[in-house]
């Protein structure tokens, strides 16, 4: 059976250093007609479990642990008997959101998970979050990005646990690198390709030096 990407909004409630905004977070469920990945759990458990539609899911992976990416990740994981997959970095962050459920597993840069005859690469992209990941799928010519790269640039670094200067080398050394058709499927908001972002990309990696 051929792979595939099937795309889910759900929206919640961004909450870090006091502040919450209401958000749409992009939940991207990678596989065939049997067997699936969740990348970032959002907001909406009985949603992403319905769009399931009675597939296996092998891994709830976050990209990172923002409250809105894993909010709803330990009630998927429950409906689904999937385990839950974190860099270890940003375990103080999924503490704040879950601190009496750890994650069932860890992600570590070049690791390599497989679904439905897809490799998915851990790439590690600190910077927006200390235990951030990028997950690159190249049979399907896409990289999943987080909140490390949008379209029209970097994900926001003003908020504790973050730096500017690291997510600027985090996105040339390991994203700029990818061949410039490859899709960048966000955490937020639109697609974008790596070829597209690379030219506003190098004036942010100039100013943040």
């Amino acid at each position: 059976m051929t792979a595939r990407i099937d795309h889910l909004v759900t929206s919640g409630t961004f909450a870090l250093d006091g502040g919450e905004w209401d958000v749409d977070n992009n939940v991207w469920i990678i596989g065939d007609d049997t067997e699936a990945v969740v990348v970032d759990a959002a907001h909406d458990a009985a949603a992403i479990e319905a769009a399931l539609d009675g597939r296996t899911l092998r891994a709830i992976i976050c990209t990172h642990a923002h409250n809105d990416h894993i909010d709803a990740a330990p009630a998927l994981a429950d409906a689904t008997g999937a385990p839950i997959l974190l860099h270890p970095d940003d375990l103080p962050l999924w503490r704040q959101t879950h601190p009496d459920r750890t994650p069932d597993a860890e992600l570590a840069d070049g690791q390599e998970l497989e679904v439905a005859g897809v490799r998915l690469t851990v790439l590690h992209t600190p910077g927006h979050a200390p235990g951030a990941v990028c997950l690159h799928a190249p049979r399907l010519n896409t990289v999943f990005t987080g909140d490390t790269l949008f379209q029209g640039g970097p994900g926001a670094t003003g908020r504790s646990f973050s730096d500017f200067p690291t997510i600027v080398d985090s996105i040339r050394d390991r994203l700029l690198s990818l061949p410039p058709d490859t899709v960048v499927r966000t955490g937020h908001g639109d697609s974008t390709t790596v070829g597209a972002e690379a030219p506003h990309l190098q004036e942010w990696i100039t100013r943040g030096h």
